[in-house]
């Protein structure tokens, strides 16, 4: 590590998966040497999902970081669309060593012009809009293209994580951490995924998903055009 903290920047945002957010912070967290910052487009207090986290430090404000994490959730497709927001992730990620998201916090990333031809992960049902944004979608749990590094869906967060600790901090430091945590999942079905769900498990959820699915991918459609235009 360096004199200077390593600079964690989590950017998040109303109405994300805060486990998108919180697995991994728990992590990164134990860093040695690191600083983590937890920033939103207004600062304050940020509501997800039934949770609420507080003094979030503005985003504009964050002169630059070593590594910056965007979370997924379901208001990530609308969030593509603040260019405000988006701006202020494609400056610090341009800067950064390592840029970082979880699950559809990807599209995210793309939105921000940041995955134009690069490998990325997305959470399952989504990871078909990461081409809109020139990017490819990779069905890994974590992915590396460079210094971008994406995790899947939502738990995939906790893996991703830990390569990174690996990464930055060192394989036994990770290992060190992971036990600490007792990160030794077992999971009572194996469901988790498309591939290996029931298919009455893959229908129910779909179903779930059909009414947010057009909204969705108009607003990632509408973020890639805008995208364009400014690089045009």
């Amino acid at each position: 590590m360096t004199e200077h903290p390593f600079r964690i920047v989590f950017a998040i945002y109303p109405g994300m998966t805060h486990l998108d957010f919180t697995g991994p912070h728990q992590f990164l967290s134990r860093l040695p040497g690191s600083e983590v910052i937890i920033a939103s487009p207004a600062g304050g207090d940020v509501l997800s999902e039934g949770l609420i986290f507080a003094g979030t430090k503005r985003l504009a404000d964050i002169g630059a970081c070593d590594l910056i994490c965007v979370p997924g959730g379901a208001s990530a497709t609308a969030v593509a669309l603040d260019t405000a927001f988006i701006a202020e992730v494609r400056r610090l990620g341009l800067a950064a060593r390592y840029i970082t998201s979880v699950c559809t916090g990807s599209l995210i990333l793309g939105a921000a012009g940041l995955l134009a031809g690069r490998r990325a992960a997305c959470h399952w049902a989504w990871r078909y809009l990461l081409p809109l944004f020139g990017a490819v979608p990779d069905d890994g749990r974590v992915v590396r293209d460079g210094n971008i590094m994406t995790g899947g869906g939502v738990t995939a967060g906790i893996d991703f994580a830990l390569a990174v600790l690996a990464e930055i901090g060192g394989v036994e430091l990770a290992q060190t951490v992971q036990l600490g945590l007792e990160y030794a999942p077992a999971p009572p079905f194996d469901a988790g995924r498309p591939e290996t769900a029931p298919a009455s498990s893959l229908a129910a959820f779909r179903g779930q998903m059909a009414y947010v699915q057009p909204r969705r991918e108009a607003e990632v459609r509408e973020a890639a055009r805008r995208l364009g235009a400014g690089r045009a």
